[in-house]
């Protein structure tokens, strides 16, 4: 590919209503692996979402999967999805187990661009999805736990146009601490912030910090008992209810 472009991959899937279109984008030279879930047979502009997956996982992970099939039948929404730097489609040695992708995380989160970098292949994805006319102009909101708001909160803060975000099961740590930080202080869009208190990967403390540099006046804290990934199912069904009363009122999705 030739830097802008985008290459769609194959032909569309649809699954009960549901279409899935798979893309890849030149974003700077580095080709960025995208899937699109838009209702079946849609025309005109209708809210979209973002979905940031969670370190070591990729574009196609079921939870990911599941909260787009659902945002596209029962409200009649569009959802995109990206493979974050080394990560899916992206991942220098597809055949890694689960330490070494860790390991590959943490140091793609050491590298200085790398925030930057998923800010501009978030736009430039953007830009490709909202010309088309099952998507259009319709407002947009962003998902995104633990890598998910690493990469969130910093593309919330750069993306005026973002008027609802979920985050969580993620604090004020690591090598992107000071830029995490900064960057809440700039979300004012209503947040959904989700925290698990047994956390041994994060301190409490500095996951309470996050949410409380976070800017937004209407934001809302729901902490529960257990480990980093034991998010209840129903505190993933509140976030998808979240969004869409966010995105949903006046902003006539369109035809499904």
């Amino acid at each position: 590919m030739t830097a802008g472009t985008v290459n769609w991959l194959g032909d569309p899937l649809v699954h009960e209503g549901v279409v899935e279109r798979r893309f890849d984008l030149d974003v700077e030279g580095r080709t960025v692996p995208a899937l699109l879930w838009t209702p079946e047979r849609a025309t005109g502009a209708r809210p979209l979402v973002l979905f940031g997956h969670g370190a070591t996982r990729d574009k196609r992970v079921d939870y990911i999967v599941a909260l787009a099939r659902h945002l596209v039948r029962e409200f009649g929404f569009a959802a995109l999805s990206l493979d974050a730097p080394g990560h899916g489609d992206r991942r220098a040695n597809p055949m890694a187990d689960d330490m070494q992708r860790f390991a590959d995380f943490l140091s793609e989160w050491s590298r200085p661009d790398t925030v930057d970098d998923v800010i501009a292949e978030w736009k430039a994805a953007l830009e490709v999805v909202r010309r088309l006319d099952e998507v259009g102009d319709g407002p947009l909101g962003y998902w995104g736990l633990s890598m998910g708001t690493i990469y969130g909160v910093p593309l919330v803060a750069a993306e005026a146009r973002v008027q609802v975000a979920v985050f969580g099961l993620m604090g004020l740590v690591g090598p992107t601490r000071d830029r995490l930080a900064t960057d809440a202080g700039r979300v004012t869009c209503p947040v959904a912030f989700l925290q698990q208190w047994d956390d041994s990967l994060l301190p409490r403390q500095q996951v309470l910090d996050l949410f409380d540099a976070i800017a937004s006046v209407d934001k809302r804290l729901h902490a529960h008992p257990g480990e980093h990934a034991s998010v209840p199912v129903e505190e993933i069904e509140f976030s998808v209810a979240f969004l869409a009363r966010h995105l949903a009122t006046g902003a006539g999705a369109g035809p499904r």
